[in-house]
């Protein structure tokens, strides 16, 4: 039986992938996709998904750093 990792389980910020604030990356860590292209979307749909984003900011707590 594999063991999942806590990134895996929870929604957090991404300590690796981040660019403003690691909410994308941490989105595509949690969904097992790109971070292209969750970032991709938040353009396409930029009046709303502003907002989303500064409630996600403010929601989601960050990741701990890894040390590997």
């Amino acid at each position: 039986m594999r063991r999942r990792t806590l990134n895996k389980n929870k929604l957090r910020k991404s300590a690796k992938d981040r660019s403003l604030f690691g909410v994308c990356g941490g989105i595509a860590e949690f969904c097992g996709i790109s971070s292209l292209s969750i970032r991709l979307i938040f353009l396409l749909t930029l009046p709303i998904s502003f907002i989303i984003y500064i409630i996600l900011v403010n929601a989601v707590p960050d990741n701990p750093p890894s040390l590997y």
